[in-house]
């Protein structure tokens, strides 16, 4: 490597490193908070007090992620960001090392800096990847288990696939792809013979458990059911879908489009030295477009459920543009990625989302603190309210988290929460929560402090849809009867509604 490389090198590590730090900020403190973070914090909160998913409480994800943050010092949201975040950066070192294992040795610099300009400093990922959600935990199994596959490590590579399932169910069809690959490429070799026992003993680690259960085997088919009940597909929704996701990875894009257009036509004598570089990428593009197209055949498809498939996109994207790509000189093999990523990292939309409440007519209504910042000042305030107390009547779980208490059964999913002790016909009707027991719930007043957003009382799980209006105020008029309101505070939390909050009523002397 000439000096001139060396230097543009340097220039573009220490470009990236300083725009992913500011992402990393960007995303931990000021990242707007997510209603599903509280649920996912709240449910290893439970499994850490010896509760078991399915059958304690309902979840609809696979049991990992609650049991792996169970173990961690998470009290709060910013502690559970933290956490997250960690585990975002180690899955970001993994894909590079798997980008690393694909390429010549005189490409690896390249692709390196590549695969982190795409991921660390590209803000709508280190966002997805830093908030208590399944995405951060599930990429980095899914990028271990492929660096792991590439050193032909097969049994740990598969068991590494099905902790991802066991992380976010969708990601079992790496599994089977992964699988089918190595049944094909190496039959021979009985590659694929060692990987299917790995897959097998990561499967059972994971659900063998609550397979042979019975009331967690009920609980993990009607979390199924769930899913499920939500409806049919909406292209409308799936098309809308790909499109912020193609706006959240424009720099991804940017590069793609630079290692088409003017890259080498015959530079892939790389794959001599690196014999498994063309199976892996083939594998690992196959496991892209199966999951993809899994979630997007969702009913309600949220970009973000593609999140944790973006870093084998990234090292898809990566390995030819280092190998190939010729344009400017050399150098800017180095340097392209991490301009084009600041520079998409800088016109995020969701900059201004964090940093404003909207827009009142000609005036933008700027937001004096962060979302989280304001979490832990209500919490702060509603502690004041009930010094020492221990529960907190809310469906906004986020906020029972970052006071560190509990809610009552029933509710440990917040808005979406779903009722234990359903029967299958129940818990497929069009109110989930089940009317009669959030009436009696209300009724009780079971606990000093309560506090509603504007998703209070207002989903219908599984459908999603808006509770009936009848519904909802008879749920409002329990509320009030059982409790004073003491505050409004406007512009709160995930897409800026009001919270009230309300103190019990005591009975009159």
């Amino acid at each position: 490597m000439d000096r001139r490389n060396i230097a543009a090198l340097g220039t573009a590590w220490i470009l990236a490193s300083v725009i992913a730090a500011c992402v990393a900020v960007l995303a931990v403190w000021w990242g707007g908070v997510n209603q599903d973070e509280g649920w996912y914090l709240y449910a290893a909160r439970l499994v850490g007090e010896g509760k078991v998913p399915y059958r304690d409480f309902f979840f609809t994800q696979g049991p990992v992620l609650p049991y792996v943050y169970s173990v961690m010092p998470v009290h709060g949201l910013l502690s559970g960001r933290l956490v997250t975040f960690a585990f975002s950066v180690f899955s970001v070192l993994v894909a590079i090392a798997f980008a690393r294992r694909l390429v010549s040795k005189e490409s690896r610099n390249a692709v390196s800096v590549a695969v982190f300009a795409m991921l660390a400093c590209n803000l709508y990922h280190m966002y997805f990847t830093s908030i208590p959600k399944t995405y951060a935990l599930g990429t980095l199994f899914v990028m271990s288990g492929f660096l792991l596959l590439s050193y032909r490590w097969n049994f740990l590579a598969a068991v590494s696939f099905a902790f991802a399932s066991g992380t976010r169910i969708s990601l079992v069809l790496i599994l089977g792809v992964v699988g089918a690959g190595l049944l094909v490429a190496r039959f021979r070799t009985l590659q694929w013979l060692w990987f299917g026992i790995g897959g097998i003993f990561g499967l059972f680690l994971v659900y063998g458990f609550f397979a042979v259960d019975g009331e967690s085997l009920k609980g993990l088919l009607a979390a199924q059911a769930y899913h499920a009940g939500r409806g049919g597909f909406d292209p409308f929704f799936a098309a809308g879908a790909v499109c912020r996701l193609v706006r959240g990875y424009l720099a991804a894009g940017a590069v793609m489009f630079a290692a088409i257009a003017f890259g080498k036509k015959a530079r892939y004598d790389f794959i001599a030295a690196v014999s498994d570089s063309r199976g892996l990428r083939w594998m690992a593009g196959v496991s892209f477009a199966a999951v993809f197209l899994l979630q997007l055949s969702a009913p309600f498809p949220y970009d973000d459920y593609q999140v944790p498939l973006m870093p084998l996109l990234a090292v898809l994207i990566a390995v030819p543009f280092a190998e190939r790509s010729v344009f400017c000189g050399d150098a800017m093999r180095y340097l392209f990625p991490v301009l084009v990523s600041g520079l998409c990292a800088i016109a995020s939309p969701l900059l201004q989302d964090w940093m404003t409440n909207g827009q009142d007519r000609f005036w933008s209504l700027k937001k004096d603190r962060s979302e989280l910042s304001q979490m832990r000042d209500v919490a702060r305030k509603l502690e004041t309210m009930d010094p020492g107390g221990t529960m907190l009547l809310t469906q906004d779980l986020y906020l029972a988290v970052e006071m560190e208490r509990k809610v009552q059964d029933g509710l440990d999913m917040g808005p979406f929460s779903y009722f234990p002790g359903l029967s299958d016909a129940e818990a497929m009707s069009i109110n989930v929560m089940n009317t009669q027991r959030m009436e009696s719930l209300l009724r009780s007043a079971p606990c000093r402090l309560a506090a509603f957003s504007g998703y209070g009382f207002a989903i219908s799980v599984p459908k999603g849809e808006e509770t009936p209006k009848t519904v909802q105020n008879r749920f409002r008029e329990l509320l009030d009867a059982g409790y004073l309101k003491v505050s409004e505070i406007p512009h709160f939390g995930q897409n800026h509604t009001t919270l009230e909050c309300f103190v019990r009523r005591e009975p009159e002397k």
